[in-house]
């Protein structure tokens, strides 16, 4: 029986494969939720007046670590539900802020794929850019990650 949306096998995918995942709005809830969990309660994330005075950056400001967290996991339900192993390690550069409203995606590329040492599994690393609603790329990062590849499920554990 085919497991309803079950993600890539590294095997599966060819170098230049491109996929978009579906969007997300990031809400003040989100915002709120995220900084005090974390502990960032940095004035600009935590004092509307402080942001009003000082800010450079209208609006309500998301922390790119969860615009990143946030863009994650549109990827992973998108792609690597069940065959995603281990995430190893990514470059991120952040090119624009996200605000409270905004509704981002995930325009993702592969661009290198090859076997893992333990039989079975393999190394894939993407392109992935955030972009807003308005085309504009937010955050672009490259993770490398451990993938299950195809096969009777023995390589995935």
């Amino acid at each position: 029986m085919k497991l309803v949306g079950e993600g890539f096998h590294w095997d599966e995918l060819t170098i230049g494969d491109r996929f978009q995942t579906f969007g997300r709005t990031i809400t003040e809830t989100d915002i709120v939720n995220f900084v005090n969990s974390v502990g960032m309660l940095e004035s600009l994330f935590v004092d509307a007046e402080y942001r009003a005075a000082h800010s450079a950056i209208p609006g309500r400001p998301s922390p790119a670590a969860l615009t990143l967290s946030l863009a994650e996991g549109l990827v992973l339900n998108a792609t690597a539900q069940g065959t995603g192993l281990a995430f190893l390690h990514m470059e991120m550069n952040v090119e624009a802020p996200v605000l409270q409203g905004d509704t981002i995606h995930v325009e993702i590329e592969v661009t290198e794929i090859r076997p893992a040492k333990k039989g079975g599994r393999g190394l894939v690393r993407t392109r992935n850019r955030i972009v807003n609603q308005r085309g504009e790329t937010i955050i672009t990062y490259t993770p490398l990650r451990l993938m299950a590849g195809r096969g009777d499920g023995k390589d995935a554990s």
